[in-house]
């Protein structure tokens, strides 16, 4: 492609996304690399992340790039690299800012390594969240949301703000900050939610041991782990004992939502996996993907409920 190609490339795929974006999201996938030559493109408000799998940007896709009038870092999707991306073009953002999902407000860091803050291919499904803790808050009593695996805690934002009561779970004490910061950005206290550092694993016993129930719980977890004892985690061949778990902290009108975006493991497996750790009486939901990821329908997601 040469330059004129790409800015109408750009310009076309901006035209596509004002019917699939929500008025108040500003972060979102604009173009998805199955369909547009292996780069990817994600917008956070008025700056863009340029993804390739190949090492570097071509002249033509600079020259496009740096006439959009946007912030723009380059990363290189890569298993083994993951370091922060590169600056492009525009004006550098070295503090961090705030993007809007659905009204929810995100901090974002572009220095804060191979992830940005926040994975907006799971936009649905904080959505999702919202609506469920929404359509039960006639009860009066506040829902029980665990979110496990939670990275920077964004479904545990998107529940505190239909009033639930959040656990979120990591083994990053950084992370856990930056959850705390999310709900600050928010307008919500995190001292009114729980914040837990450590194994997922090992919480979800000690949860189970307690007695501790959740209306709600997220199992989002990497495709693989290793943890400091060398116990191995793997989507693939563990995902089942991780449902089994959960399943024993989960109140009897609750939900799970299990997720994976582990490529190696196909739709029917995961399905599998789960199905085999439920009572019959759940009903097991596959989900897609937001509608501008046009290319592998590689997030896994399934509603257990």
């Amino acid at each position: 492609m040469n330059t004129q190609q790409i800015k109408e490339l750009l310009s076309q795929a901006n035209q596509a996304r004002k019917s699939l974006i929500p008025s108040d999201t500003n972060a979102y996938r604009l173009l998805d690399g199955e369909q547009f030559s292996q780069v990817e493109i994600d917008v956070y408000d008025q700056s863009w992340i340029v993804q390739t799998k190949g090492d570097l940007l071509t002249e033509s896709w600079r020259e496009a790039l740096a006439s959009v009038d946007k912030t723009v870092y380059w990363k290189h999707l890569s298993q083994t690299q993951k370091e922060s991306p590169h600056y492009c073009a525009g004006e550098s953002y070295e503090a961090p800012f705030i993007v809007e999902e659905n009204g929810v407000r995100f901090i974002i860091r572009f220095d804060a390594g191979y992830s940005q803050g926040i994975f907006l291919d799971q936009r649905l499904n904080r959505l999702e969240v919202i609506s469920r803790i929404k359509a039960k808050t006639s009860t009066g009593k506040p829902q029980r949301i665990l979110n496990t695996f939670a990275y920077t805690g964004g479904f545990s934002v998107c529940a505190a703000t239909e009033g639930a009561v959040t656990t979120t779970l990591d083994l990053s004490q950084p992370y856990l900050d930056w959850a705390k910061e999310n709900f600050k950005a928010n307008d919500m206290e995190p001292e009114e939610h729980f914040f837990c550092k450590g194994d997922t694993f090992h919480w979800l016993k000690r949860f189970a041991k307690k007695g501790r129930q959740f209306e709600g719980i997220i199992l989002d977890p990497p495709t693989f782990s290793r943890t400091k004892e060398g116990q191995v985690f793997s989507v693939q061949k563990n995902y089942g004992e991780l449902v089994s778990l959960a399943m024993e902290c989960l109140s009897e009108d609750g939900w799970l939502l299990c997720c994976t975006n582990c490529r190696q493991l196909s739709e029917r497996d995961f399905l599998t996996q789960i199905k085999a750790n439920v009572p019959h009486r759940f009903k097991v939901k596959s989900v897609g993907m937001p509608p501008e990821y046009t290319g592998e329908p590689y997030l896994k997601s399934v509603w257990v409920n």
